[in-house]
């Protein structure tokens, strides 16, 4: 799952939305919508993220946040590290490696030293 899938599902659900219903509003298929909230498809492009927050009545800082999630929710990343010091390259890749395998409190603690974060939408 992303986070913005996470967010997504999170949102719907508090509006007890189907994403059936959702995704019909959103003029796409409730299988995309699916895969979208589970990290099956790549990030949502910033014209559905606006349609979403048209949708769910989201504004101002909310829509904001929802965008950053949706550009931080790309399920296969890419680190270019050329041109950086030979430890950025070492992070890199032992983080490739080993991020699969890494309890939920050390990447909390490794997501608070990169940016610390604010209240999740709600």
């Amino acid at each position: 799952m992303t986070p913005f899938g996470q967010c997504l599902r999170k949102l719907r659900g508090q509006r007890n939305i189907t994403a059936k219903d959702m995704a019909s509003a959103l003029g796409v298929s409730p299988a995309y919508l699916s895969a979208l909230e589970h990290g099956k498809r790549g990030r949502p492009n910033r014209r559905f993220v606006h349609e979403v927050c048209q949708y769910l009545g989201i504004i101002w800082d909310e829509a904001e946040d929802l965008q950053r999630l949706a550009d931080l929710s790309h399920p296969r990343v890419v680190v270019d590290t050329a041109g950086l010091c030979p430890e950025a390259t070492l992070l890199a890749n032992l983080l490739a490696e080993r991020i699969g395998k890494l309890p939920r409190e050390q990447i909390s603690s490794l997501l608070d030293l990169l940016e610390p974060r604010s209240e999740p939408l709600s």
